[in-house]
């Protein structure tokens, strides 16, 4: 964030720590998009993100009066919501852990042709589109928790190293060099497998019956094509990440959405509620 928004945003900070329920308000909408960016691309499935999303705002709530300006409030929020997203375990891929040996596996010996037609009169075109955007994003949990945190900071948000460092507790050097080879690992298996964004011969059309069949996919709830697309400019958190390799065009899938309206309204029902004064008591 700029100095001046920063500076504007320490002010509602002060406020908000003095019981100021309107300034609290602009604080914790100020943050919720790339609280829910970071937190669907850690777990994977838009309820799981949603959830871990209510948790992380609570902390940065209860939280709040530490907060002294030392740094932009982007990289303080960040720094709750990184440690917290890291020790996540109530999501539906903690329970169910991926790797990149079984995903592949699934990818070339899985039977997708012999399933019946399962798209329940949506368009193939569309449950293709869902299921690339998913797919992609659940790959990312073939990924230990904490390169999972420096692909997505550095891929996604776009993070300077130095403040990526802060944020995850390592030096700048290690953070880049760590990066280089987590975004190089998702490369090689975009590659090798993926039709939509490598030389692979995985293509989401011809899995969609598969993919329903499995539960990976449902077609009257669909979350990525029915979701806006946010500018991840307007986020407002991207701190002139140093080029560090040619693999940007590789990562187009990294997109940003807009949170439920459900989250929206979870931060005005817990200020409208009894549970506001325990937090500016906190």
């Amino acid at each position: 964030m700029s100095k001046s928004t920063n500076e504007e945003l320490l002010a509602l900070v002060e406020k908000a720590v003095a019981g100021d329920k309107k300034s609290l308000e602009t604080v914790l909408s100020s943050v919720q998009d790339l609280v829910f960016n970071l937190s669907l691309r850690m777990l994977g499935t838009f309820p799981d993100a949603e959830d871990a999303s209510q948790d992380i705002l609570l902390k940065v709530m209860t939280h709040l009066s530490s907060y002294k300006g030392e740094s932009a409030f982007s990289t303080w929020v960040f720094s709750i919501a990184a440690n917290h997203l890291r020790d996540y375990k109530k999501h539906m891929f903690g329970k169910f852990p991926l790797s990149f040996e079984f995903y592949g596996d699934d990818i070339k010996n899985a039977d997708i042709h012999n399933v019946p037609d399962l798209t329940q009169d949506v368009e193939k075109s569309i449950l293709a589109e869902e299921l690339k955007l998913s797919c992609t994003n659940v790959m990312l949990q073939c990924l230990d928790a904490e390169s999972r945190c420096i692909f997505i900071l550095g891929t996604m948000f776009k993070i300077d190293s130095r403040i990526a460092g802060d944020i995850l507790g390592i030096t700048p050097e290690a953070y880049r060099q760590r990066l280089v080879r987590v975004r190089r690992r998702m490369a090689d298996f975009l590659s090798e497998y993926c039709g939509e964004y490598g030389q692979g011969k995985c293509r989401c059309k011809e899995r969609v019956n598969y993919a329903i069949q499995s539960h990976r996919l449902m077609p009257k709830q669909l979350s990525f094509t029915s979701a806006s697309v946010l500018d991840q400019t307007a986020m407002e958190v991207k701190e002139a990440m140093e080029e560090i390799d040619d693999l940007s065009q590789t990562f187009s899938f990294c997109k940003t959405y807009q949170p439920p309206e459900s989250l929206k309204k979870f931060i005005e029902d817990f200020l409208d509620g009894t549970s506001y004064s325990v937090v500016t008591n906190a």
